[in-house]
């Protein structure tokens, strides 16, 4: 961990008068919180993203079309730029390339370069947290379909299948009884394999047999090569089923001490995909629960070796306790953090990020407790007719914002990962009843219309 000095802002500005440089590495819509933080701090901001048009490229003292997982040329770039700290704010993959950099670099990291593969990839975590004694699912990551086989029926045919790299739902699948209860279609006019349900064609007895397993094995196999196929570094993971309730916790370490600011209960599509459409803070579940998730939260938290920063934990509550779903030690997506934390418990959550960062102490006090939820607009498969939200709803008591991701003539592709969203709607209210009660009227009164 390196050593830092905190100050107060009031004493010793940060960033420009300093003459100091940050390089945050993303630029989309959910870093642009960060961005602006890093901006008011008086910080001249380097910003890394693939897309050249990604929308946070205007706030840029630098921009640079880089991948922000291509850590050898982010690396190039940080030797001619020399920035005083790289950072992330709410994908997975740029924590690594964070890491590594500032090691490089010789910025001792609040997250060494070893430990952020134990909070990036998600069979490097399984591990890590087994090792530390952390409630985890029953997993098995592989390499090939023989061992993927072999790991299903251990699991005994049902299981949640995931690539071990990625993020957003991608390539998470539901197996039952050995075969998905549903089967993703891929995009249309793709070359990839189409998964469904189709009838089984064949005899009686040993031939009908035979047929059946002969289908269950091409099912496995196209299951298997779908979440390889959305992993970057081609493992797959298959864990056990897990029931129950599931929240994340959305905290902060600061010199290896951690304060938790809110437990978010989250609302997923029915399987096999497992998409996150609705979240709301402060959690409903009672205090026992709470205190058990808080106290898993903190092991995990601690297993991964987190020093100085945010960090997103999932958590599952099954029958036999809280267990881990995933962790990631940067700040929680999905305008949880951003929007939600904020709204219902007054902490400025990642304004707080970018000050330690900086080498700040940041308040992270909460100065109230309200409810808010965020409602993602879902849609069909095929081109987007309409998409609208009427001023009756607009006006509704406790809509805090509706945002559409998509328009007209764009194409909808269901719900299979978060990217399939069409927008969301974030309200408020005194209690998380009532905001997500207003989340639910202002949703029922979005417009959508979706053609072949």
């Amino acid at each position: 961990m390196r050593r830092r000095r905190f100050h107060g802002l009031d004493k010793e500005k940060s960033g420009m008068e300093k003459g100091k440089t940050m390089m945050i590495l993303g630029a989309s819509a959910l870093q642009v919180p960060a961005i602006k933080k890093a901006k008011e701090l008086g910080y001249r901001v380097i910003l890394v993203d693939y897309d050249e048009n990604a929308v946070g490229f205007p706030l840029a003292d630098v921009k640079l079309v880089v991948s922000t997982l291509d850590m050898e040329e982010v690396y190039r770039q940080a030797l001619i730029y020399q920035p005083d700290v790289v950072i992330t704010s709410t994908s997975d993959g740029p924590v690594r390339t964070a890491a590594y950099v500032n090691e490089k670099l010789g910025k001792r990291p609040d997250l060494s370069y070893k430990d952020s593969l134990c909070a990036t990839i998600k069979s490097h975590m399984r591990n890590r947290l087994k090792e530390n004694g952390v409630p985890i699912p029953v997993y098995y990551a592989v390499q090939d379909f023989e061992g993927f086989r072999a790991a299903v029926e251990n699991l005994g045919g049902r299981c949640i299948v995931k690539p071990a790299d990625n993020a957003g739902s991608r390539g998470v699948v539901l197996l039952e009884d050995g075969k998905p209860q549903q089967f993703v279609k891929e995009k249309r006019g793709s070359e990839k394999p189409q998964l469904g349900n189709g009838p089984i064609q064949g005899g009686e007895g040993i031939q009908k047999e035979e047929k059946e397993l002969q289908i269950r094995e091409k099912r496995l196999r196209e299951i298997y090569e779908y979440s390889k196929g959305n992993s970057r570094n081609g493992t797959v993971m298959a864990e056990e089923f897990m029931d129950g309730p599931e929240v994340s916790v959305e905290a902060i370490t600061v010199e290896g001490v951690t304060s938790i600011i809110a437990i978010t209960d989250k609302y997923i599509t029915e399987p096999p995909y497992f998409v996150e459409i609705a979240h709301s803070e402060p959690s409903r579940l009672c205090e026992e629960v709470q205190e058990q998730i808080k106290k898993v939260a903190l092991q995990a938290i601690k297993a991964i070796g987190l020093q100085n920063g945010p960090s997103h934990t999932e958590i599952k509550v099954t029958e036999d306790g809280a267990k881990i779903v995933e962790i990631a030690a940067r700040l929680g997506g999905d305008f949880i953090t951003s929007r939600l934390v904020p709204l219902s418990t007054g902490v400025d959550l990642v304004g707080a990020s970018v000050l330690l960062a900086a080498g700040e102490k940041p308040d992270v006090k909460k100065k109230w407790q309200r409810g808010a939820a965020i409602h993602f607009i879902q849609g069909g498969e095929g081109s987007i007719r309409t998409l609208e939200a009427g001023e009756e709803v607009r006006s509704l008591d406790g809509v805090e914002e509706i945002i559409f991701y998509k328009k007209p003539g764009d194409r909808a592709n269901g719900t299979k990962s978060s990217n399939d969203r069409l927008g969301h709607i974030i309200t408020v209210g005194n209690t998380p009843e009532e905001a997500v009660e207003i989340g639910k009227k202002a949703l029922a009164g979005i417009h959508v219309e979706i053609g072949l």
